[in-house]
């Protein structure tokens, strides 16, 4: 009788379906709405705050300035920009100049860290002790004080441009940085990277079809020398066939600097051997724990089939210690991506600097930050997607 007392008290919906707090899933679920809720709170007050103190302040908000012209030059850029350009362009300028120094300090940090995390398991007690040394003093030291001197030592080392060095004809080095010759403009360039689109694509199908041919009849393929055929000789050709130019944009030396060729700048040079130096220090001890974390047994089983030790390694350790590598080298990636902004220091012109000098010039603040906010959050969105795909695809798939 009691028992029935009690069924009938506790609170229930219609179906019989309790929704007490005493329920560990209606608790989990309310808690989660009661959070979502707090944010939601918090966010609506300060989004309304902010907008009502730059009213008061008489402070435009919105986009529309990134339509009015810019007013101030840029150093570097890899498209054209004139100061008579947009606020948009602007920053698409240090956008592109922000994914050049990621992208070239990504492959040049990932090469060199890699040489050095195999340098410290060197049986060579010298190079072992080298890279070692390396790896310590470069990962205690900031990054920051890194760019300063590398930008000191080519800025304050080099001879100013009326007496720059000429090592070889046309290519000449001063404060303002390394002037190469480059090709003159002509539509073979073009024809060449078609070219060289077909021949990736066409390296793509042949390592398939090797792969496929070795698992069915166990004959390995010359894959590298073939590819490497691939890549140099169908622009080869290409370039033959479109006549084989020869004229080159050499720099001049014109007022109080060079013209024509392409410069590799000091603080391009600066900004990007920082972050690779720095960057690699931390990606060789990635590599180093990811070669330990190999089975020994692996590389005495590839000694006692008769390989070589450059191709146990290449062959038979790097790809398995791969699956533990990736991972905290996306880690790398995105740091170095990020350190990217420390440029501002050095005056190359990267996506915070001309983010900076937009917000000066037209008090934008918010939007501006936002906007960097956002770049560096897709960069890195994007970097966590590519280097997730790739480890699931070297992921061991089990049977």
């Amino acid at each position: 009788m009691a028992s029935e007392t009690r069924d009938t008290a506790r609170p229930s919906a219609p179906g019989g379906v309790s929704f007490s707090l005493s329920d560990p899933t209606v608790r989990a679920v309310f808690y989660q709405v009661l959070v979502v809720g707090i944010v939601i709170a918090v966010g609506w007050f300060l989004i309304h705050n902010t907008l009502d103190n730059l009213s008061k302040r008489s402070i435009a908000t919105g986009f529309g300035f990134l339509d009015r012209e810019a007013s101030f030059g840029i150093g570097e850029s890899l498209i054209d920009y004139h100061p008579r350009d947009s606020y948009g362009r602007a920053f698409l300028v240090g956008v592109l100049n922000t994914l050049k120094v990621s992208i070239i300090g990504v492959v040049l940090a990932t090469v060199l860290g890699t040489l050095i995390g195999v340098a410290r398991l060197s049986s060579n007690w010298l190079i072992a002790k080298l890279a070692s040394t390396y790896v310590e003093i470069v990962r205690n030291i900031p990054p920051l004080l890194q760019l300063f001197f590398w930008y000191a030592l080519v800025s304050e080392s080099m001879p100013p441009v009326r007496q720059a060095l000429n090592p070889i004809p046309g290519v000449f080095l001063s404060q303002r940085g390394l002037f190469v010759p480059v090709p003159s403009a002509d539509p073979v360039w073009g024809t060449m990277g078609f070219a060289l689109a077909i021949a990736v694509i066409g390296v793509i199908f042949l390592r398939r079809w090797a792969k496929a041919r070795q698992e069915r009849t166990g004959q390995p393929f010359p894959i590298g020398s073939a590819s490497l055929g691939l890549l140099i000789g169908l622009p080869l050709i290409a370039y033959i066939a479109g006549g084989a130019p020869t004229a080159l944009d050499v720099p001049k030396l014109q007022g109080f600097n060079f013209v024509g060729g392409v410069v590799l700048t000091p603080e391009f040079f600066a900004i990007l051997v920082g972050l690779v130096v720095y960057t690699a220090a931390f990606i060789a001890e990635v590599v180093r724990s990811g070669i330990l974390a190999v089975n020994w047994g692996q590389t005495e089983a590839a000694r006692a089939l008769g390989i070589d030790s450059g191709k146990t390694l290449r062959l038979v350790v790097l790809p398995q210690a791969l699956r533990v590598i990736v991972p905290p080298l996306t880690s790398q990636y995105l740091n170095l991506t990020k350190n990217s902004s420390l440029a501002l220091a050095i005056g190359y012109p990267d996506l915070v600097s001309i983010a900076n000098t937009t917000l000066n010039q037209t008090g934008q603040a918010i939007e501006g930050v936002a906007m960097i906010m956002g770049t560096y959050l897709v960069i890195s969105l994007g970097i966590s997607i590519f280097m997730n795909w790739y480890n699931k695809r070297i992921a061991l798939v089990e049977r």
